[in-house]
């Protein structure tokens, strides 16, 4: 826990501070204690983590990327091949607490990759062409905040921000009322929606927010459909 939070006897940095400004990855996380899962509730949100021990209180800077993997049941296999009972795969997933999956933007399942796609010479989107998109992506966030000093992409949008980069249409405020509805998506899991269909839309080049880009955001909140509906 010392190791990825800091501390020990004297407040000193963990793996997430080393991770500060940089991609910090948690393998097979519902495998962590669930104390340590939640003490990543602060530095998602404030971009900071705070160590209390007997030598005194610090705080250290822990603004990171947090990408995690985890297995979809507790054998590891995937839900229809499971000998995991229905209790046990939700029980799995539930290890992992709704205010820590509201600040996590992306959920998404990785499927079995079929034989035919891994032995196919089909080429894709070459990286090259992804990298064009992404960076394209940001010159338009760039320009969007070059007024701000503390909004540097949609990642770090407040809820100012988000009221006027962030305006919806009449299609994609109904869809966001339905996964509010129907999913339970908190306050806090909807602002995370807007950030990410409004980085949909910079990716397609797209001025304003459609309800294809809203669609796509309410899609990449996998977990909260396993574990609420």
């Amino acid at each position: 826990d010392a190791g990825l939070l800091g501390g020990n006897v004297h407040p000193s940095p963990g793996e997430i501070s080393l991770a500060h400004n940089g991609i910090l990855f948690l393998d097979e996380l519902p495998e962590f204690r669930r104390s340590v899962l939640e003490t990543l509730r602060q530095p998602l949100e404030e971009g900071k983590v705070t160590i209390s021990r007997a030598a005194g209180t610090m705080t250290f800077p822990a603004s990171f990327m947090l990408v995690a993997a985890m297995n979809p049941t507790p054998d590891g296999k995937m839900p229809d091949e499971s000998r995991c009972s229905p209790r046990e795969i939700q029980n799995y997933l539930g290890r992992i607490s709704g205010p820590l999956l509201d600040r996590i933007d992306l959920h998404i399942e990785v499927p079995t990759v079929p034989f035919d796609k891994i032995s196919g010479m089909e080429a894709g989107e070459s990286s090259e062409q992804i990298r064009q998109r992404v960076i394209a992506a940001r010159n338009i966030q760039l320009r969007r905040f070059a007024q701000s000093k503390a909004i540097m992409s949609n990642a770090n949008m407040s809820s100012r921000a988000l009221k006027v980069c962030c305006q919806l249409d009449e299609a994609s405020l109904d869809l966001m009322k339905q996964a509010m509805a129907h999913v339970g998506l908190s306050a806090r899991a909807y602002d995370r929606i807007l950030k990410v269909a409004r980085t949909i839309a910079d990716l397609a080049q797209q001025e304003h927010i459609h309800s294809d880009h809203v669609m796509e955001a309410i899609q990449f909140r996998e977990l909260d459909r396993q574990i609420w509906t």
